[in-house]
């Protein structure tokens, strides 16, 4: 496993100096940089464009309502390819003055990027079985390509998160045909799960299943194989007074199982004032209290992240949350230094 008592970063920052940001990442996460994603770039660095880059015998392009499957490789996936390399050349430099054992990667997961990619006829690639299955063993042949390169370039152990934040839509069946008068008919949960797995399992790597939105399926992505589940911990469900039992009881659970979260503790763009670190930690703190972990443990039980990108951040709060991530893990360690909530 990654150290206990890190940070890191969830992956998308503001701006388009890719040497600028890859100098933000190992600075602030030294032990655990996560490769940096700017989509504010266009086309080819958005995250579906991005991933689509890395997949293996399969050609999309851009056309007007987003990313459709093509028969031939394009100026757009030529594009994606062109940035990514780029963006390993600048990490890999980057790196090089640190030598970091941990390194993270992005990619947008099967069900999101199925979910966000249409066939030639206009339809989600969801929509089609087949095409879905085709569509994650293209990114599972791609993945273990792009693990290997980022390995060798850089001599870390390399971490996948597979960002899913348009899970909730495919499981619940709410994502919108392409007419526009229906919805997609949803996927059932074991299907989802069995994806997933055959996925991992089939990467070489640890990965993470990162869902920031609402509700995520907790239970459904810790019981993938993944080696961590990320969630947006600063939704209502999960903290204060708003918390649910079923939502606490799935984090319990997964951290039951041995499964670490990492937890998105900091806001994505710049808070009215910025939160101390006590009021921060013990938002992770709580948790471990409710559902009967000794607060040290939060050093093993918690990676802590940004809630969710940071592209819409300034960059100042961008180069802030990543410090302040480092500052939560060094806290989720060390819980007895943390001063109290009303210290400032």
């Amino acid at each position: 496993m990654w150290p206990a008592g890190v940070g890191t970063g969830v992956g998308s920052l503001p701006g388009t100096d890719v040497r600028e940001a890859c100098a933000l990442v190992t600075g602030e996460n030294p032990e655990f940089p996560a490769l940096p994603e700017l989509p504010a770039r266009g086309v080819g660095a958005d995250m579906v464009g991005r991933t689509a880059g890395l997949l293996v015998d399969l050609a999309v392009e851009v056309v007007p309502t987003g990313w459709r499957v093509t028969a031939h490789p394009g100026r757009d996936l030529r594009r994606a390819r062109d940035l990514m390399s780029g963006d390993l050349d600048a990490f890999d430099d980057a790196c090089d003055r640190i030598r970091p054992s941990w390194v993270k990667v992005q990619v947008t997961g099967p069900w999101t990027l199925a979910a966000s990619v249409e066939l030639a006829a206009g339809h989600r690639v969801l929509t089609d079985r087949g095409a879905v299955r085709e569509f994650a063993a293209s990114l599972t042949e791609g993945l273990r390509a792009h693990v290997a390169e980022v390995a060798q370039r850089t001599g870390a152990t390399v971490v996948v998160q597979l960002d899913e934040p348009g899970l909730p839509a495919v499981l619940a069946g709410s994502l919108p045909t392409a007419s526009g008068y229906g919805t997609v008919r949803s996927i059932a949960a074991p299907d989802a799960q069995d994806l997933l797995r055959d996925l991992i399992a089939g990467v070489d790597a640890p990965v993470v299943v990162h869902c920031c939105a609402d509700r995520p399926p907790i239970r459904l992505l810790a019981g993938t194989g993944a080696a961590a589940v990320g969630i947006d911990a600063t939704r209502p469900a999960f903290a204060g007074a708003t918390a649910e039992p079923r939502a606490l009881d799935a984090i319990g659970e997964t951290w039951d199982s041995g499964v670490p979260l990492f937890l998105g503790l900091l806001p994505g763009t710049a808070p009215a004032r910025e939160p101390a670190i006590g009021d921060l930690a013990r938002i992770g703190y709580d948790l471990a209290d409710r559902l009967g972990f000794a607060r040290p443990r939060l050093a093993r039980l918690a990676v802590p992240t940004p809630a969710c990108g940071l592209a819409g951040a300034t960059p100042a709060w961008a180069h802030r949350a990543l410090a302040l991530s480092r500052e939560l893990g060094k806290a989720f360690a060390d819980p007895d230094e943390v001063p109290p909530a009303d210290e400032r």
